[in-house]
């Protein structure tokens, strides 16, 4: 349990340029869990960013002492290539467990958003902006200036931590959720995420 809790403080304390922790929940009714093998698994049509994202995420792992794999070298391409119903992945949980799989760390992209950014280009402070004026030529640049106004995504992803041995009502042991802001380079935003 330790290691898991240490590896979620060190996501809650992480504070990134394009990274930034949103929200997690524990689930209180596990007192103690330290996984002793543990899978991870990026959900994204990506193959490339997941690969990067799995690769990173279980090094980072292992390097917290929690021995954990990737989900390319344990889930058959063919799993992924089609839509699973429940039993499907019941059957593949339970292929987990017989090869001594306990834990399983997901992470998903759970919405994205449209930004807009405003930027005028001037600093408003030991100004007085009271007379119209003023306030006018501040502002008038949105006329003239293609790149007044910035458009940019921010990316919702959410991490989840199960005990797959637990009774599916408690195992659910923790979740995180983050913004990705804007991200430009798959490696360098994995690694903002990864730490």
């Amino acid at each position: 349990m330790k290691k898991a809790l240490y590896f979620a403080l060190a996501l809650l304390l992480t504070s990134c340029y394009s990274t930034q922790f949103v929200d997690s929940w524990k689930n209180k009714e596990i007192t103690a869990f330290e996984p002793e093998k543990l899978l991870v698994i990026g959900i994204t049509n990506n193959l490339t960013a997941r690969k990067i994202f799995e690769e990173d995420m279980k090094n980072a792992l292992t390097l917290r002492g929690i021995n954990a794999n990737d989900s390319s070298t344990e889930l058959e391409k063919s799993f992924t290539d089609s839509q699973k119903n429940e039993e499907e992945i019941d059957a593949l949980k339970e292929q987990l467990i017989a090869k001594g799989f306990d834990a399983i760390a997901i992470t998903a992209v759970v919405g994205v958003d449209d930004k807009r950014d405003y930027n005028s280009g001037h600093y408003s402070i030991g100004y007085n902006w009271y007379r119209f004026g003023r306030y006018y030529y501040r502002f008038q640049n949105v006329y003239y200036t293609p790149e007044y106004y910035s458009d940019y995504k921010v990316f919702h992803i959410e991490t989840s931590i199960y005990n797959i041995k637990a009774d599916e009502d408690k195992s659910l042991v923790w979740v995180g959720t983050f913004d990705i802001v804007d991200p430009n380079n798959i490696t360098s935003t994995v690694k903002d995420y990864v730490n």
